[in-house]
């Protein structure tokens, strides 16, 4: 932890109050009012929004949540918070980050420390990836919200054509569904496109063959040692070149993003796809609507992440969004206690049932509401339990986008892509190349 992070944690530490104090204490605004906290979410269905009117309302008066929607995408999301945090912008009270990003706001020192027991019960109970992907230097340093893992979708009935055993599916290997996929003249749905959903590709496949494309993510940026030139970087070079040599990647894979996986898949152009929960949502809603054929979603199925090798577990993407207080709000104290509503097990089980996005607090995968809206509710759960973060590290953007250029497109992957990545990636981070 920098010498400059220690002193922000100890100056805002000595400003923080109970939630429980807030209105009792006073709302330190003078004849002013409550204050009114900015909440900045990334862009959704409108469940970001209800929450903090939910959580105004129980406040009793101690504060005001109003939300200010991020850009669409997650790099466009990085670049706005973090050139406003760096010029000071004290009118970021709450944000909604993705887990990438928050070693690298943590280490700035753009978020505000967590106090010890808040910490202990925003942890409890939550999924393992979720807390790895909110900690940093081992302190969670900000608030797990939802925890989004990919799974593997299927058509059932070409699956037992294949003679694939659906039963088996949890232990099924890429090479298997490259195989059956073959064998049935159909495709994998996988995002091939040079962007964030790339990186979550080959960082999964890196990770379920016993890998990390940084082997010290807490090292100096002149000291990072890099695990992509590896037995596992191989390993995950080798799939993608079967999926183009066995003729399966389907159309259009390297300008695909998740959205357009899901549409493929729900026009019945895919025998697999790996993909975020999202998508049953979305067909089923199609299937009311009359834009699936229902016979289609009725075919859906679903399992883990697949395997590298049929005796080892994969270690599926982790996603979702984390909320942290800005550390140079003017009200860290109702922003904490704010926070603390936000991510609450009740507001993480509506907002999977409104916006589609899976919680991260286990228990809300019992909830009989959440598991008739979501039949898979216990694969999320067991996949969010063994999901690998991507490079937890402050130097995230540059890895990134290394690692973008260098697996694009996916059909041009060769032996040497992961030599070529890792050299790629070491000079940027050395600044010796520009991205």
């Amino acid at each position: 932890m920098s010498s400059a992070w220690r002193t922000r944690v100890g100056a805002v530490s000595a400003g923080v109050v109970l939630a429980s104090c807030l209105s009792a204490c006073g709302d330190g605004t003078g004849a002013s009012g409550p204050p009114v906290l900015t909440w900045y979410t990334n862009p959704d269905a409108g469940g970001q929004a209800a929450i903090a009117e939910r959580c105004t309302a129980a406040a009793g008066g101690a504060y005001t949540i109003e939300t200010s929607i991020l850009p669409r995408d997650a790099a466009a999301q990085r670049e706005q918070l973090m050139r406003r945090l760096a010029g000071g912008d004290s009118s970021i009270d709450l944000m909604s980050l993705d887990p990438v990003f928050v070693p690298e706001a943590a280490e700035a020192g753009f978020l505000a420390p967590i106090p010890d027991d808040l910490q202990q019960s925003l942890t409890a109970g939550i999924a393992e990836g979720a807390v790895q992907g909110a900690t940093w230097d081992d302190e969670l340093v900000a608030a797990p919200f939802w925890a989004n893992t990919q799974l593997l979708w299927y058509r059932e009935s070409m699956v037992r054509a294949a003679g694939l055993d659906p039963a088996q599916a949890a232990t099924w290997t890429w090479q298997q569904i490259i195989d059956a996929a073959a064998a049935q003249d159909s495709a994998i749905g996988v995002q091939g496109q040079r962007a964030e959903s790339m990186t979550v590709w080959v960082n999964a496949l890196i990770e379920s063959a016993g890998g990390h494309i940084i082997e010290n993510p807490d090292a100096p940026v002149d000291e990072i040692s890099l695990g992509i030139d590896s037995p596992a970087g191989e390993a995950a070079a080798g799939v993608m070149q079967a999926i183009t040599a066995a003729g399966v990647a389907g159309p259009g894979i390297d300008n695909r993003d998740e959205a357009a996986t899901a549409d493929l898949f729900e026009q019945g152009g895919l025998m697999f796809a790996t993909n975020w929960p999202f998508v049953y949502a979305q067909a089923q809603q199609g299937a009311e609507q009359g834009t699936v054929d229902p016979a289609v979603f009725e075919d859906y199925a679903w399992t883990t992440y697949p395997r590298m090798s049929p005796e080892e577990p994969s270690a599926p993407p982790l996603g979702g969004i984390d909320v942290g207080v800005g550390a140079f709000s003017e009200h860290q104290q109702e922003a904490l206690a704010a926070m603390e509503c936000i991510v609450s097990p009740e507001n993480q089980a509506s907002y999977m049932i409104s916006d589609g996005n899976p919680a991260a607090a286990l228990e809300v995968y019992d909830l009989p509401e959440v598991r008739e809206a979501y039949p898979m509710a216990d694969v999320i759960r067991e996949s969010l339990q063994t999901a690998a973060p991507r490079p937890q590290t402050a130097y995230y953007n540059e890895v990134s986008t290394g690692i973008q250029y260098t697996w694009q497109p996916v059909s041009a992957v060769s032996d040497e892509t992961p030599e070529t990545s890792e050299q790629f990636v070491l000079e940027v981070l050395r600044g010796e190349r520009l991205l």
